[in-house]
């Protein structure tokens, strides 16, 4: 049996692009087998502070470790179809079978800054299919003119790799799940209480998606104690909690801001994992793993990066997949 593949995601939104170089060439000696990023223009809110771009940074993530990469991102309205099929040519011809695109219909909070009206959700689904077809199209080296929810006139990528990058379609609602089902190479969405996941997972599958590959954004907070993983969850991920409706609505990260405010301590569990146990975190992702998720992405959403690298290094990743060494214990002066 193939052990699962356990990555590690770099959140552009609370770190900068260098901090987050460092950490995945360190979650790379701790164990962790690969990585994904967030692909945003603005952080949630004002207080994660940062925002790099997703595409330069993941070249240099690529030739500073061996892992695959991916991304979130939205194709038709920030991004035009071909500029992203070209990125992602460019990419996946230097570091071959190493880059994934996940693609989704996009939030708000990412594309309004193109002036461009905000299409509903069935105008955009619409438009993200159009995409993954152009890119396709362009990847086979054909020359694409298309004219719907997006224009291409005589696109052509003479820099192609010898095999596209996997489209992996991204899911949040087990309506999405089913329809990605029929048309992408794999799904992807993110932690959730396990009835939930099951229902995503069945969705998936039934809409055409069974035998294809399944990647789990895994949001958690692991600290000492857990009111201090709490309190970290809260803090950072607090705008975080509501459905996909709002989250595909809501504009600004000062928006996002005013809507965490009324979001208590409380609230965080079930859209964060939230424990000081790691046997309580290695339960849930063996419960993943029972569901038929084969690629886990775990991101931590507290600031204390290299502490949770280290001790999952140690303590988890050992245990979810066979053949692993456990990260040595951090020497004494480390940081």
């Amino acid at each position: 049996m193939t052990d699962p593949t356990i990555g590690f995601h770099a959140s552009h939104e609370q770190f900068t692009p260098a901090e987050l170089l460092r950490l995945v060439r360190f979650a790379e000696q701790a164990g962790f087998g690969a990585g994904m990023c967030s692909d945003h223009f603005h952080p949630w809110t004002p207080a994660q502070g940062q925002s790099g771009f997703a595409w330069a940074w993941m070249g240099a993530a690529l030739q500073a470790t061996s892992w695959s990469f991916g991304a979130v991102s939205a194709p038709g309205q920030r991004y035009h179809p071909a500029i992203l099929a070209q990125a992602a040519a460019t990419l996946a011809q230097m570091f071959p079978d190493r880059l994934w695109c996940a693609l989704g219909s996009g939030q708000h909070l990412n594309e309004h800054i193109t002036g461009q009206r905000w299409p509903t959700k069935t105008e955009r689904n619409e438009r993200l299919l159009e995409c993954v077809q152009i890119m396709r199209a362009l990847w086979r080296g054909e020359t694409v003119t298309h004219r719907g929810h997006v224009v291409v006139e005589e696109a052509k990528l003479y820099t192609l790799p010898a095999r596209p990058p996997l489209i992996v379609g991204a899911a949040l609602t087990p309506e999405t799940a089913r329809w990605v089902g029929s048309w992408a190479d794999a799904m992807i969405t993110v932690s959730a209480p396990h009835d939930e996941l099951r229902q995503m997972v069945e969705a998936f599958r039934a809409g055409g998606g069974d035998g294809k590959p399944m990647y789990l954004q895994v949001h958690l907070a692991y600290a000492p104690t857990s009111e201090e993983a709490l309190a970290a969850a809260h803090q950072q991920w607090r705008a975080n909690v509501f459905g996909s409706p709002i989250q595909s609505e809501v504009k600004t990260p000062e928006q996002y801001e005013t809507l965490g405010s009324r979001v208590r301590p409380d609230d965080m569990h079930g859209v964060v994992r939230i424990s000081s146990d790691v046997e309580q975190h290695l339960t849930w992702l063996r419960q993943d793993l029972d569901l038929g998720f084969d690629h886990l992405y775990l991101h931590e959403t507290g600031p204390h990066q290299e502490r949770f690298i280290e001790v999952f290094g140690q303590q988890v990743l050992p245990r979810l997949r066979g053949g692993l060494t456990a990260f040595p214990a951090r020497r004494s002066g480390q940081s």
